[in-house]
């Protein structure tokens, strides 16, 4: 079996709220639509049991291409209320998905980090679509959520 290259995504961003409140937010499933955009078909296909816990298991549809619909099944695997959690992909797209969340308390908001980790399937020919379609549609899907939520929640202006 060939090697997959892993490649990493980093965003972090600063808004104007606590991190209690920053945690209720991104720690409900549910709110995933509201920062996704519609384009990608995202929808929750579970109840999603509340408190977030390390072992709960989150069932997906998204449509990353007109008449391709993927389930994606992802396992919430670390949990520290209010600074991180993790998800990874058990079933879907990707042939590994690891993603962190991460909270840092700021004077006047807190800053939220995602990092996320990820291979594909098919090879060679895989990273020939990356650089393509891949990495272009998951940075518009994070530079959407970059922008939903600072109209949502505000940017936290910091004292540099």
């Amino acid at each position: 079996m060939e090697k997959a290259k892993l490649y990493r995504l980093d965003r972090t961003q600063d808004l104007a709220l606590d991190i209690h409140s920053a945690w209720s937010f991104f720690a409900d499933p549910t709110n995933l639509c509201r920062i996704t955009p519609d384009w990608l078909g995202f929808t929750i296909t579970c109840p999603a049991p509340e408190p977030m816990y390390a072992g709960q298991i989150l069932t997906y549809t998204v449509k990353p291409f007109p008449g391709l619909a993927w389930h994606w099944v992802t396992e919430i695997t670390h949990v520290r209320e209010p600074r991180f959690f993790v998800d990874e992909q058990r079933l879907g797209p990707y042939r590994f998905w690891h993603h962190q969340h991460i909270f840092d308390p700021l004077p006047g908001g807190v800053r939220m980090r995602d990092t996320v980790h990820y291979a594909l399937p098919f090879g060679p020919l895989a990273r020939l679509g990356h650089k393509r379609m891949v990495r272009p549609r998951l940075e518009a899907i994070f530079d959407h959520r970059y922008d939903v939520l600072a109209e949502r929640f505000g940017v936290a202006q910091i004292a540099s």
